[in-house]
């Protein structure tokens, strides 16, 4: 139970603080409007590493935030007891975190009519939609993420912290984002995508458009797919 409330609390402070930063740069009205990508990226980045320390200290030391980081795990370890129970609560603390966005920017939703830009505040939508390339950027994002991870934890790193990780982390969702995020929004997690965007299609949000379900299957699976490829060639490798 500790491990399910670490990686609930965890990841709604991720979404919380990364989809905050969206807002801000989206919404009108408010200060930080325009903030550019560079702004959104690094906003992600300090989220993932709050998400982290507040996982690691409710309960969860493994800190996923991620089912597409839990699959690796799972895989790499072979034990997939945790897989579904730590889902549950990522994509949980996603759809809250994405909630209590919606609330801490609640005026200035009615002020906003741009459906794309509300809905880009919830949840990733491809530059230039083309399925097959959208498939292999998410996949492909996710499989730096897996092999990032796996090598700042690697045993090679020798007196490295695990706070000091944590930071680490941040950067490496930092360079993921500046390097690759620019064709699908660099969703690299299928919680990230799947809690906000439902958030998104039950809130009432003023000026709402659709919620993008026939590109959402993307986001989900091509994270996974990634993950799998990057865990099992991992542990071929070790």
């Amino acid at each position: 139970m500790s491990e399910f409330i670490g990686e609930f609390l965890g990841t709604f402070v991720l979404i919380l603080l990364g989809n905050g930063v969206v807002a801000g740069a989206l919404l009108e009205n408010s200060k930080a409007k325009n903030g550019g990508w560079i702004v959104i990226t690094a906003g992600w980045a300090f989220a993932v590493v709050f998400g982290i320390f507040v996982a690691k200290t409710f309960g969860s030391p493994g800190a996923h935030l991620n089912p597409a980081v839990t699959l690796s795990v799972a895989i790499q370890s072979g034990n997939f007891t945790n897989f579904f129970p730590y889902a549950i609560a990522q994509i949980s603390g996603a759809f809250l975190g994405s909630v209590f966005v919606y609330l801490h920017y609640l005026p200035h939703w009615k002020k906003t009519t741009d459906q794309s830009a509300i809905l880009a505040i919830f949840s990733t939508e491809p530059a230039i939609s083309h399925s097959f390339s959208n498939f292999i950027s998410e996949a492909l994002g996710t499989a730096v993420l897996i092999l990032g991870i796996h090598s700042i934890f690697s045993e090679a790193n020798v007196g490295l912290t695990p706070a000091f990780g944590a930071f680490l982390v941040g950067i490496l969702v930092w360079a993921i984002g500046l390097s690759m995020g620019g064709t699908t929004g660099y969703a690299i997690n299928p919680a990230r995508d799947f809690g906000p965007r439902l958030a998104h299609w039950i809130l009432p949000i003023p000026n709402k458009g659709k919620s993008g379900w026939k590109y959402a299957w993307i986001p989900v699976c091509a994270p996974f797919t990634g993950a799998g490829i990057a865990a099992l060639l991992l542990k071929l490798l070790g």
